[in-house]
């Protein structure tokens, strides 16, 4: 048997081991989560995961009920975070065989600057000489009072980027061939018989941020 200042030795370690690493906020598009590593020990089955958050400057942290001994590692803050202008904090500890390890904590998460806004969806619609492209903008989560949700337009002034790849020539380039605001656009001026791919981005220029690109839409002229 250890002695008593043993245990609180052994005690130690296991809080020491069992503390989250690595705890971050990932947003997309106001989707925002607190994601963290388990510690450097071995995880034990029956560790379970508690989570707080807090805005900067206030004293009091809040519990996440949803997230509070829970068992993996995600936990879903969007509606605690969804003052997109407020920067926030977030803190996860472990528990297991019935030890607590001390709270680890995210860097300044504020939704605004540090969201990643997805690309636009796609509709095709060609015509014997040209393509027609209706774009719509990514949604937050966030509803109107009659339910629908807030598209992205009205955080940020977007700017719609679209692509043309000619499969003919090289299938890596991809030519801009519009950058602009406008939710239908014309794209001239193809060939008919070439196979076209089209895909699009959204961008910011406030932050100088591009999204990823779009799926790929592919057609062909008749």
């Amino acid at each position: 048997m250890l002695p008593c200042g043993g245990k609180i030795l052994e005690n130690r370690d296991l809080q020491d081991s069992i503390k989250p690493r690595k705890v971050e906020f990932r947003s997309l598009n106001f989707n925002n989560t607190l994601h963290w590593q388990p510690g450097t020990a071995r995880e034990a089955r029956d560790t379970v995961y508690f989570v707080q958050y807090k805005v900067y400057g206030q004293s009091t942290w809040q519990n996440k009920p949803d997230c509070w001994g829970i068992q993996n590692h995600v936990c879903d803050l969007t509606n605690e975070t969804s003052d997109i202008q407020e920067p926030y904090y977030g803190r996860v500890k472990a528990a297991s065989a019935g030890v607590y390890s001390s709270w680890s904590l995210s860097c300044r998460f504020t939704p605004w600057r540090e969201t990643v806004i997805g690309p636009p969806t796609l509709a095709v619609v060609h015509s014997s000489k040209s393509i027609i492209l209706k774009l719509q903008a990514p949604r937050s989560p966030y509803k109107r009072k009659r339910g629908s949700k807030i598209p992205m337009t009205n955080y940020y002034d977007l700017l719609y980027q679209v692509f043309v790849i000619n499969n003919l020539l090289d299938k890596q380039h991809k030519v801009l061939v519009y950058e602009g605001k406008h939710k239908v656009i014309k794209i001239e001026d193809l060939r008919p018989g070439v196979s076209y791919c089209i895909m699009a981005k959204t961008y910011v220029p406030m932050l100088d941020r591009s999204s990823a690109y779009s799926s790929k839409h592919c057609t062909m002229l008749q």
